[in-house]
């Protein structure tokens, strides 16, 4: 099996002066996890690492970088899952973590549970010796300038919404595993201790070998009833394309719940796609050895990896 990986940096409104910023993150991402998958590293390595990269990246949603709850905090979500053997590990309402799609991985290996939330999921990272950050080296200048204007008497939070920004990876390995891996600070100015669909089985991710794998984005409330995830992998499994079931499930949360998002998908015969229903999506993907990446609708760069990887180098 050829390896191949997608990544995603959420869908929404990517404002122009951050859409450089955004392209280069994705970027980074799937050719960080692609070089893994190229020494035949794990499927489940390379969506994790993916994800580290625009976890600490401030132009995403996740990580340094995540929007502020009502009381001016980070609270993250993460999920981790392996077709192999639907093994999977999330945490939610989690402070203080750089790197919240590692903690969800250690659930996943170390305990014999799925999700882990706010002080429980602290309690587990201090015992497997993960480091705290002080929350405020995960505040940036944008995400805390968002959450005082929210503040406002006639400020509306909804209008910031649309620019979500959760990031995610599907990855399927040179022995035809897959994986997914997505990773958020959710809503700006959402009350403490929302979960919204990234830590949720189904919603957030998903990943199954005989199927595939697929990480969502966009509004929360509206993947988790939709079941967004598992929902393309239903249509795969009924035969749909990748592209095809991607589209027929946000048509189907656009349509029965007024949601929207975006999400990316791949097949367990590395068939991959990248669909949304919002305006803009930052992704890329890495597939013999090509790197493809784009934001609009109808944009599509390409460029030979090794080229990609140098210039990223220089």
């Amino acid at each position: 099996m050829k390896p191949v990986i997608v990544v995603h940096g959420g869908a929404g409104r990517i404002f122009k002066d951050r859409e450089d910023g955004c392209r280069s993150g994705v970027t980074r991402a799937a050719l960080k996890g692609y070089g893994i998958l190229k020494h035949g590293g794990s499927a489940l390595d390379a969506v994790e690492e993916a994800v580290v990269v625009m976890e600490e990246d401030p132009h995403f949603n996740a990580g340094r970088g995540s929007v502020l709850n009502e009381k001016g905090e980070v609270e993250m979500d993460a999920i981790i899952m392996d077709g192999k053997n639907l093994a999977s590990g999330a945490v939610s309402a989690v402070k203080c973590i750089a790197n919240p799609i590692k903690l969800a991985r250690l659930v996943m290996e170390k305990t014999d549970h799925m999700l882990l939330t706010d002080q429980g999921a602290s309690a587990f990272a201090r015992g497997m010796g993960v480091p705290e950050v002080p929350g405020e080296k995960l505040i940036t200048e944008r995400s805390l300038e968002r959450w005082k204007k929210n503040l406002e008497a006639d400020s509306n939070p909804q209008q910031f919404q649309k620019d979500l920004g959760t990031v995610g990876a599907v990855a399927i390995d040179s022995a035809g595993n897959v994986a997914c891996a997505t990773s958020t600070g959710g809503l700006t100015n959402k009350r403490v201790g929302r979960v919204g669909d990234t830590a949720c089985i189904g919603s957030g991710g998903y990943a199954d070998n005989n199927v595939g794998a697929a990480s969502t984005t966009g509004h929360g409330e509206s993947i988790m009833k939709v079941v967004l995830a598992r929902l393309i992998l239903y249509h795969m499994e009924k035969g749909k394309s990748p592209g095809d079931a991607a589209d027929s499930a946000l048509d189907c949360m656009k349509t029965r719940v007024g949601g929207l998002g975006g999400v990316i998908v791949i097949s367990n015969s590395g068939d991959w796609a990248a669909r949304c229903s919002t305006q803009e999506m930052s992704w890329a993907t890495v597939k013999d050895d090509q790197l493809h990446y784009g934001i609009h609708a109808g944009e599509w760069h390409t460029q030979p990896a090794e080229e990609a990887i140098g210039s990223r180098r220089c």
